[in-house]
């Protein structure tokens, strides 16, 4: 399996610029650090990233040609993963009536953190359709069988996300540390948050396949 220093540079600032983009994935991150510290964000990522190497398996295996060609299952799945944005986004706005990551406070488990950021990112369609239309861009003929190749991109991009989404835990984590001390701020950030997964759950479920 051989590529140029071209396809490499190709890919890679397309990678980076995507991770960089907006979405469900950073907000469920940076949400969960704000309210749980950086173990919290921690278990987040690390979920999001478990979530993401199932796409990338789905990808490689054809798995994911199979959504965007069933349109009931397609839309099930949008449905399914559009309910659960809105769900967390409602428990996020309930939150921030509460005070913000108090010591007495139970906060969720990092396992069950885990579980939440992989399903966010497993039951959104959208991510499926990405990783089945980016990946097969930088698919070399000769280079190898083309799963592999598929599997190798999709790392690719999950090793790129280890660059720059610990980075996202990290402010989360400070910014929590200032919220401590101005508590009214934080649960205006809650609702905001909240609000925010609530909007794109809607917008999800409101786009078209």
């Amino acid at each position: 399996m051989s590529y140029d220093l071209a396809h490499w540079l190709t890919f890679f600032a397309a990678a980076v610029v995507l991770n960089l983009s907006p979405g469900p994935d950073i907000l469920f991150i940076l949400g969960s650090t704000m309210r749980g510290g950086r173990r919290a964000g921690l278990a987040a990522m690390f979920g999001i990233w478990t979530g993401a190497l199932g796409h990338v398996a789905m990808a490689a295996l054809g798995l994911s040609a199979l959504l965007v060609k069933s349109a009931v299952l397609f839309t099930i799945v949008k449905w399914l993963g559009a309910l659960y944005l809105i769900w967390l986004g409602v428990k996020a706005l309930a939150a921030s009536d509460a005070p913000l990551a108090l010591p007495s406070a139970a906060p969720a488990s990092a396992w069950a953190i885990f579980r939440q950021g992989m399903l966010v990112n497993l039951l959104n369609p959208k991510v499926a359709l990405f990783f089945l239309a980016f990946l097969p861009q930088f698919v070399e003929a000769g280079a190898g069988p083309v799963p592999l190749q598929l599997a190798l991109h999709g790392v690719g991009i999950i090793l790129v996300a280890m660059l720059i989404e610990p980075w996202l835990v990290i402010g989360g984590d400070r910014l929590l540390k200032t919220l401590r001390r101005r508590p009214q701020l934080g649960r205006w950030l809650e609702r905001t948050v909240g609000g925010l997964l609530v909007f794109l759950g809607l917008r999800l479920a409101a786009e078209r396949g």
